[in-house]
């Protein structure tokens, strides 16, 4: 897949705009009330891609790895003005090229509502959910 006409991607870390990442996880349900301090350190720590237009940055998504053994996908987002247009699928897909993050053994991600996105390229519900625990604290951002 390729981006529509007038959007680039980018993981340039000085190229993303944590202020931008900020203001969307800010109002998601998986982040509402995020300090942005707390999203500069995330940003930093992880490896992240953003698609630009215009100027401004309109999507955005953070992969947690080892560049070894496992990757979280988390953040993932696209502005409402410009969802439909793949932008999510060819972020996901430049995560799922890259050279580095080739023959890692597990990927994993949290989502309420995409799992559609996901599964097109070939993510599936875990084969043995019995297994996974998490310490979870909703509340932390409060």
């Amino acid at each position: 897949m390729t981006l529509p006409q007038g959007y680039q991607l980018t993981d340039d870390q000085t190229q993303i705009d944590a202020t931008a990442v900020h203001a969307f996880l800010t109002t998601s349900y998986w982040a509402a009330g995020i300090p942005l301090k707390t999203v500069e350190r995330a940003i930093k720590q992880s490896y992240c891609v953003a698609i630009r237009h215009e100027e401004r940055q309109v999507a955005f998504a953070r992969l947690v790895t080892d560049f070894a053994t496992f990757a979280y996908l988390a953040d993932v987002y696209v502005l409402e003005g410009h969802r439909g247009k793949g932008l999510a699928q060819e972020m996901i897909e430049h995560f799922q090229r890259h050279p580095e993050l080739q023959g890692l053994r597990r990927w994993a991600l949290f989502t309420v509502d995409a799992h559609g996105v996901y599964e097109k390229l070939g993510w599936q519900r875990p084969q043995n959910p019995e297994r996974a625990m998490e310490r979870h604290f909703p509340d932390v951002y409060a």
